[in-house]
């Protein structure tokens, strides 16, 4: 069979060539540590790689969201700390105040302009923003200012009810914030159930206890308790809007339970003919109002044992308030301690399902290096051979036998 030149140096070359592809293909694996530079070195592994690398960005976005999620909590849980902590200090003054035996109008009004001077400090705390300048308790509504003052004595609300949420794991979503109508105005006003007052017009020194309720029994509705004094005898009746009358005359008794309805409160001192006290079902008020009417009440000072009955029962509803208003923040700081425990656990599990993907990974497309260098060697030898055996066979010609 005949064999020309230019068939015997295109064989040569191919040789070499190939051994050539072949080492390059191995020295690039052994640079990048990977079996497969290409997806056609194996189709099915390189979709399972795929898959794989897929499956770790989305976990990295997991546990971003996570960090992301912990520090927003981390912020509420700061302000709420110090809405706490600022809670107790007027609580601590409303203690003070109460002692009306020591303390002088002068007093009062030092101690309402330091409760003023808290209302403020609440109301920055309320606004709290985050990294991204947005508005914590603002709901939806994260560039929305949620609270400020109307200039009218009350307080307005300019977020929503909305809670964000931010997928941290496969199936979990955790909200990152509480609505501030949530946090600072759904707070129940009196002992939660219901809330007693006396009329502006009692000249007695009459005060009205806060009280208790009876959830078998318990009928809301709006009560009213009036005193008649005729000589040395005084008598109540408790009247409501239903019926008129909800418990018949009785004598008054300084410091004994009056009970109806379900509710249990007293009443010590000595009301005066025509006093009254009211009792009604208990309606949310806001903790800046429960700071204003406090600032208000020890600003009226007191003259006489009807005002001094008037401011007391004033402190007495303001340290209700607070207490309810304590409640509340301890509630939503229980919330988002339960949140970040969440948070924590998804961490630990993504973390674990991480660990498991990229074992997985690295068993789909990772380089035996003691193959792959084993292999090199072999290609190196292989690549010597065909570069002499062409060195050979090329310098072979029907010239050379000519004389």
């Amino acid at each position: 069979m005949r064999i020309s030149t230019p068939q015997i140096f295109r064989q040569g070359t191919n040789a070499i060539l190939d051994q050539q592809s072949g080492l390059g293909k191995t020295q690039l694996q052994l640079a990048t540590g990977k079996r497969m530079v290409a997806p056609s070195d194996d189709p099915a592994a390189s979709a399972r790689v795929l898959d794989l690398t897929q499956a770790l960005d989305t976990t990295k976005q997991y546990q971003w969201n996570a960090d992301a999620a912990k520090s927003r909590l981390g912020l509420e849980e700061y302000a709420l700390t110090s809405v706490t902590d600022l809670m107790q200090r007027v609580r601590t003054l409303v203690v003070q105040a109460s002692n009306t035996a020591t303390m002088s109008n002068a007093d009062h009004t030092a101690i309402a302009n330091e409760v003023t001077q808290r209302l403020g400090e609440l109301l920055n705390l309320a606004n709290t923003r985050d990294a991204n300048s947005e508005y914590i308790f603002a709901g939806y509504q994260g560039r929305t200012q949620p609270f400020a003052s109307d200039n009218a004595g009350g307080f307005t609300y300019s977020g929503d009810q909305g809670s964000r949420f931010l997928q941290v794991g496969p199936t979990t979503q955790v909200a990152v914030g509480d609505s501030g109508s949530d946090v600072f105005q759904a707070i129940r006003n009196g002992n939660g159930t219901f809330a007693v007052a006396g009329a502006g017009t009692n000249t007695g020194s009459g005060l009205i206890d806060a009280g208790s309720a009876d959830p078998a029994t318990y009928v809301p509705d709006n009560y009213s308790i009036t005193f008649t004094v005729v000589g040395a005898v005084t008598t109540y009746v408790v009247t409501d809007t239903t019926t008129s009358v909800a418990q018949p005359a009785a004598p008054y008794v300084d410091g004994a339970v009056i009970s109806f309805a379900g509710h249990q409160t007293k009443i010590t001192g000595t009301p005066a003919n025509g006093d009254s006290f009211t009792i009604t079902p208990s309606v949310n008020q806001d903790m800046f109002t429960t700071l204003q009417n406090l600032a208000t009440t020890l600003r009226a000072g007191r003259s006489n044992p009807a005002s001094l009955a008037q401011m007391s029962m004033g402190l007495n509803a303001a340290l209700g308030a607070l207490d309810q208003s304590l409640d509340k923040t301890v509630e939503t700081r229980a919330r988002i301690g339960a949140r970040m425990n969440v948070i924590e656990s998804q961490k630990d599990t993504n973390e674990a399902f991480t660990l498991g993907l990229n074992q997985t990974l690295s068993d789909v497309q990772d380089l035996d290096y003691a193959s792959a260098a084993s292999r090199l060697n072999q290609q190196m030898l292989a690549l010597e051979a065909a570069q002499t055996t062409f060195s050979k066979v090329q310098g072979l010609s029907l010239f050379s036998f000519l004389r």
